[in-house]
């Protein structure tokens, strides 16, 4: 019996083949990030002292940069210049979590005591924003 195949109960009705959900990727962290006036320089630190490699993202009139697993270009991290619409954020890694919406989001990170850093706009095709814990802890939030 194949997925779209109508199943029969116990009182011979049929039901519809159920529809496999995607399972969803709110609460994921899917991205992380360092942002800092000399992404060269300090790309070059991280690559030396944990042994990742690094590739260059063209930024038009600069470059960030893919840190890559040692000896393969499977990507885990980004290290950006603090420049354009990375010019306001924090010089720390930065972690970036998948939400339903960043505007409700960051609507209730204000109620409950939290800051709203930058954003929320778009970045790429995403939602964006950084927010701060009423503890002082930085993450971004992305959204469709």
């Amino acid at each position: 019996m194949n997925e779209e195949t109508p199943t029969e109960t116990v009182d011979g009705s049929e039901n519809e083949p159920a529809l496999e959900e995607k399972p969803s990727k709110v609460g994921h962290i899917e991205w992380l990030e360092l942002t800092v006036d000399d992404a060269s320089r300090v790309k070059n630190f991280y690559c030396s002292v944990v042994g990742w490699s690094s590739s260059a993202v063209d930024m038009g009139m600069y470059s960030d940069f893919n840190i890559n697993l040692p000896g393969t270009q499977n990507t885990v991290a980004g290290v950006c210049h603090a420049r354009g619409g990375n010019a306001n954020l924090p010089s720390q890694w930065l972690i970036y979590v998948r939400v339903e919406s960043v505007a409700e989001s960051a609507s209730q990170c204000e109620k409950l005591g939290g800051k709203v850093l930058d954003g929320p706009r778009r970045m790429g095709g995403s939602h964006f924003c950084v927010i701060q814990d009423p503890a002082g802890a930085v993450m971004a939030l992305l959204s469709d």
